[in-house]
């Protein structure tokens, strides 16, 4: 019995399928092998294709299958993690509109902030958790204003991973933790917020029908299952940004427990069971993927989209070297502290560690008689763990305050200098895991087609690969007060 895991990532679509008798990973795959474009049309925009998504997902699962390593007929359910907060738009007839306004666009920051203030800032962290500010509720509300006519031709509004779900059964489907990510979920009143509705003045009935992360979100129907050489009727059973399926996919569902990724953008997330929220709205809380009315589970989560973005800019311009191991072996020629050279990360769009504002990518204390590419990879990696210093920092002021981190062997997590830097600059050990984002989404669609009994059952053979310690947790905190120092000067 198979289970088949798809991850839509802003950089590629990943796909795993497990053996859900043994949870061994048969086979994971990446489509595109190069990095998917942003289209920024203008500075601070950022926009993917829907269907450039849907077509990635075909070619990633076809690649799978040319593996022959397994059956394509033998997977019994399908699991969906996506990039959060992308807005897709489609008509009656489920065409797309036009291109999902994803995560990292900084357009509707100040509609955000103006909603923040009319709504009134202690209703909406008491009953949203979060301010409107850049979530997919405000650049629906850009889409009002500035596209009347796109607007007018709505019939349903998804996230990405909704989306995908659409072209697999022709279902349209969504979760109260996805409209708690797009900040239309109203917490105190358990229902879809009447605030955000009048003010923006949206109509309830653009939104899907609202279902548990874990349940039936359509059948595959018999276009797609022919296209892709997979059974007529096999069931998508689960959904889930990427933040929330990251925690899951490293077993982290009950308060307490703490994950964290460093891809295109890093995140700390942690699982609590209150009705908290930041007063100064730094860090989010959302649904997690085993809230539920009666269940309090809700996720922290702190995210900073200037982090290995930052990594793959360096990688593309920065010397003759276009290769992460490369650039890792060359940083680990310089000293702890990059001989002063510092970085400060955050060329992504609006931080809203920042309270969204947008301060730029620097580099500070460059010499150009002294620093080389060597100095710049490590100092990058470096003030990326600083970045996440700072970021769980203010959790821990949330009373998030870990013992303990779990994360996946994966993008900057490979990177043995960025791992010992976030150890020792958070000053908290990391465990690492062989999982990445679409094994974890394989085996929560096990679990919501019932193939688990439990998660506790689903993850029942899991072990870390490696644990890492702090060693030298006092000179990396004489560092982080030193790029503190200069972060201050432009926040």
């Amino acid at each position: 019995m198979l289970l088949l895991g798809i991850d839509i990532g802003t950089s590629s679509i990943k796909v795993a399928i497990v053996d859900a008798a043994s949870s061994k990973t048969l086979i994971t795959v990446q489509y595109p092998d190069i990095e998917t474009p942003i289209n920024s049309i203008q500075p601070n925009w950022a926009e993917q294709d829907p269907e450039m998504w849907w077509e990635h997902v075909q070619q990633a699962i076809l690649k799978a299958h040319a593996s022959k390593k397994y059956n394509p007929l033998d997977i019994q359910s399908i699991g969906i993690a996506y990039q959060m907060h992308g807005l897709v738009l489609v008509d009656k007839h489920q065409k797309v509109l036009r291109d999902s306004i994803i995560w990292c666009d900084s357009r509707a920051v100040e509609i955000g902030n103006k909603a923040f203030k009319n709504i009134g800032e202690e209703k909406c962290l008491s009953h949203l958790l979060n301010a409107p500010g850049n979530f997919t509720a405000s650049k629906l509300a850009w889409v009002k204003e500035n596209e009347p006519a796109i607007f007018e031709k709505i019939d349903k509004l998804m996230l990405p991973g909704d989306f995908i779900a659409m072209k697999f059964t022709g279902s349209i489907t969504t979760s109260i933790a996805a409209l708690s990510e797009g900040i239309f979920w109203d917490f105190k009143n358990k229902a879809i917020s009447k605030d955000i509705l009048d003010y923006f003045g949206f109509n309830e009935s653009i939104f899907p029908l609202v279902q548990d992360v874990f349940s039936t979100h359509g059948l595959l129907h018999s276009q797609s299952a022919s296209a892709l050489g997979l059974k007529e009727g096999t069931p998508i059973t689960y959904k889930a940004g990427d933040q929330p399926n990251n925690a899951l996919s490293l077993n982290v569902f009950e308060p307490g427990e703490v994950a964290a990724t460093a891809g295109t953008s890093g995140v700390i997330y942690g699982v609590g069971d209150t009705l908290h929220y930041d007063k100064a709205s730094r860090i989010n809380q959302f649904a997690h993927v085993n809230y539920t009315g009666e269940l309090n589970r809700l996720g922290m989560l702190l995210c900073i989209n200037g982090t290995g973005i930052m990594n793959s800019w360096a990688k593309k311009w920065i010397g003759d070297i276009h290769d992460y191991t490369q650039m890792n072996m060359e940083a680990s020629t310089i000293a702890i502290g990059s001989e002063g050279l510092q970085v400060l990360p955050f060329g992504n769009g609006a931080e809203r560690i920042f309270n969204n504002k947008i301060i730029g990518a620097h580099f500070l204390n460059l010499n150009l008689n002294q620093h080389t590419a060597s100095h710049m990879y490590r100092a990058i990696q470096e003030g990326i763990a600083f970045s996440f210093r700072y970021g769980l920092d203010i959790m821990r002021a949330n009373g998030i305050t870990p013992s303990i981190i779990r994360a996946g062997n994966a993008n900057l997590f490979k990177s043995t200098l960025f791992t010992e830097a976030f150890v020792n600059a958070l000053n908290v050990p990391v465990e690492l895991y062989d999982v990445d984002g679409s094994v974890g989404a394989a085996k929560a669609g096990g679990i919501g087609a019932g193939i688990y009994a439990s998660s506790k059952e689903a993850f029942h053979h899991f072990t870390p690969i490696q644990t890492i310690e702090p060693t030298v947790s006092k000179k990396y905190d004489e560092l982080y007060q030193d790029w503190l120092q200069s972060l201050q000067k432009f926040i």
